[in-house]
This record gives C-alpha cells, structure tokens and sequence, in this order.
C-alpha cells in the first residue's frame, strides 16, 4: 500500500484484508499516532472521501473502494516508555488521551485489575508503559469478560470529579448485549435491589434481594434475531454484575455468561463461534473534570462479538 508523505494527498484502494472494516477503524489502524479524535474531524469535515463522496465514521469499506486521504502529520516513533509503548501494552486502543484522562477500548478477557489469580491486569500495565506518569488510576470498572470504554484519571482532581459525577448519576454509560430469548419491549426500566455476597467457595455472587442496594437499569431493544434478542442496556446505577444479574432474574440471560447464564446454552455457542460473554461497554457521557465540556467516547463492537452477531439472520418480526 502507499506511504502517505506531507503536503501530498495520497489514494488507496481497498481489497479483501479491509474489506467490511469501518472507515474510522481503518484510519486508525494506517495513521500510526494520529487520535481518533482527529480522525473523527477529518472524516466528518469532508477530508477524507470514498469514492469522491463524503462518508459517515460508522461507513464500512467494501472491496474495491477508492479512498482519498488529506496530508496528515503523524506522530514522531517514542524512544521512550511514552505513548507508543501505552498503545501496544494491550489489544486495545486509546480512544482518548489528554493531560488529564486516558480512555482505552478494553478487550474482552483482560482484567482490569491483578488479584484472585490474575498477576497483572489492564490498570498494572498502563502504569509500568506510563512510567513518565506520577498518577493513573481506574475512574471505574469492567468485569474481566466484557469490552469496550474504560476510563483512567492522570490526576487526583480529574478522578474526584469523575467520582462525584458518577455519585451524582451524571455520567451516561450504555452497553450493547446479547441475550437469550425473544425480548418485546422496545424500551423497560428495571429496578430490581442488589445484594453482594461471597459463595462457600469464594466466589463473589450477586442476586436480587429486596433488602441490598437499589439497582436501575434502562434496557431497549435493538434487534431480534432466532433465539436472541440485541439490547441496549443504560446503566442508572452502578452495582456489581447489574446487567448480568438484572436480565438473569428476567429469563433473559446474556450470551456466553458463565457465572448467571444458562450454561448448556453456553457450550453450544462456543461451537458457534461465541466464546465469551456478549457484553461490551459501547459509550460513556461525562463532563470534562477540567473544562467541563461534554465528553462522548464509543468503542465500536468487539470483532469477535461482530463476527458472531453478523452470522445471525435477523427476525423480521421485530416490533
């Protein structure tokens, strides 16, 4: 493929390797250094064209298209533990990064945290890549299995602010799922009590209990396909397993769940391609601890989780 150089607009013609790819992920993966947030202004600013047209960030290129790039300035090669080294510390990628926050796009499988086996997670590596970095610490949590938006304070100040926000019920967090059975409501708030507690073996278990912690939890429908249903799950509090806990309850358990699922159910998706839970942490709103301004940061579909939602025929039922 060509190299792009500065001051020069370069074209490049798609072939099979990226066919299907979303565009932004495409740019991404070829402009070493360049943020998102970047690539994002360049595609919606006219910049970037597929076929002499204008294309939307979710566009997905297709075998033979022919895509105009603008003179971008990439970053210099870190001879240091910087940013390059962040970047390749994991299978993910930075969405966001600024003086004060670091967002990653988690991969399924990875803790975000060492412990209970797990000699080093998400949050261990950052800080060993980010040895220029006095202060890196988790502003929330993701369970081990499920992907997509996490976000890391620089600051004590920014990781107090994103705290109260997230006390506060300020901060918007939705997630995209995958459960068994055909789900009706377009739109069902779920307030179902929470309550923590640890198994004879040690494990860590949640259950509904009218007695625990107030849980809410906004679920919308997606999609219907045979035997699943596709739900947009809003997080109104924050609890242990709420999802999980709150669809199981339902008779809705999520895809590949091994801890609340229906494991026999479990096995046979794993012969279908499906070999973790389909829980993935699509978008989170937050204001900027530092400016104030509203921040909006989406990690597209895991690959693995696209790769299996795609083999599925949607129902035509949908309501």
């Amino acid at each position: 493929m060509n190299t792009l150089s500065k001051g020069s607009v370069t074209w490049r013609e798609i072939d099979e390797s990226a066919h299907d790819q979303r565009i932004d992920n495409f740019l991404h993966k070829i402009l070493k250094g360049v943020p998102k947030s970047h690539i994002y202004r360049i595609v919606r600013g006219g910049e970037v064209r597929v076929n002499g047209r204008r294309v939307e960030v979710a566009y997905r290129l297709q075998s033979g298209d022919k895509v105009r790039l603008p003179p971008v300035r990439t970053a210099r090669p870190a001879t240091g533990p910087g940013t390059r080294t962040v970047r390749a510390v994991f299978a993910g990628q930075v969405l966001l990064e600024d003086e004060d926050l670091l967002v990653v796009d988690k991969p399924g499988g990875v803790a975000v945290h060492g412990g209970s086996g797990i000699s080093s997670g998400v949050i261990e590596q950052l800080r060993q890549a980010q040895s220029g970095t006095r202060f890196l610490e988790l502003v929330h949590r993701l369970d081990r299995d499920t992907s997509g938006v996490l976000v890391l304070a620089k600051k004590r100040s920014a990781l107090t602010a994103l705290h109260a926000q997230l006390r506060d019920g300020e901060v918007k967090k939705h997630y995209l799922v995958l459960v068994l059975g055909g789900w009706k409501d377009a739109k069902r708030s779920v307030k179902l009590a929470l309550h923590k507690y640890v198994s004879a073996s040690g494990e860590r278990r949640v259950v509904v209990d009218e007695g625990g912690a107030r849980a809410h939890t906004v679920f919308r429908l997606e999609g219907n396909f045979p035997g699943f249903s596709l739900l947009d799950a809003e997080l109104k509090t924050g609890r242990t397993h709420q999802i999980r806990v709150h669809l199981a309850h339902l008779g809705f358990p999520i895809a590949g769940d091994d801890k609340y699922g229906d494991f026999e159910a479990n096995k046979r998706l794993a012969k279908q391609g499906l070999k973790r839970m389909f829980l993935h942490a699509a978008s989170l709103q937050f204001r900027h601890p530092r400016t104030g301004e509203t921040v909006r940061v989406q990690a597209p579909l895991a690959p693995e989780l696209e790769g299996f939602l795609r083999s599925l025929k949607p129902r035509r039922d949908r309501p």
